[in-house]
């Protein structure tokens, strides 16, 4: 248990950082996720400008590592050039 003021506010602060991080992470996935059950190549291609935007926010904000990012990024867009 942490005994300075400073530490201790540290802990609240990294937990509120950490709760915001997987909310960013979550609603990333499940747009992934809606990105991946389209049907519709016009409909893909706008949810693909929306979630590579995403993607790029994760990776800048250090959530997901950037060859993380980039790999997910090439797999999508492999995704919609196919249908």
């Amino acid at each position: 248990m942490a005994n300075h003021k400073s530490a201790k506010k540290r802990i609240r602060s990294n937990e509120a950082k950490r709760l915001r991080n997987r909310y960013q992470l979550k609603s990333t996935r499940t747009f992934i996720k809606k990105l991946r059950a389209t049907t519709e190549k016009a409909e893909a291609e706008e949810l693909f400008k929306k979630v590579s935007s995403m993607i790029d926010k994760l990776a800048k904000k250090n959530i997901i590592h950037k060859n993380n990012a980039s790999n997910k990024k090439a797999k999508l867009a492999k995704f919609v050039n196919t249908l």
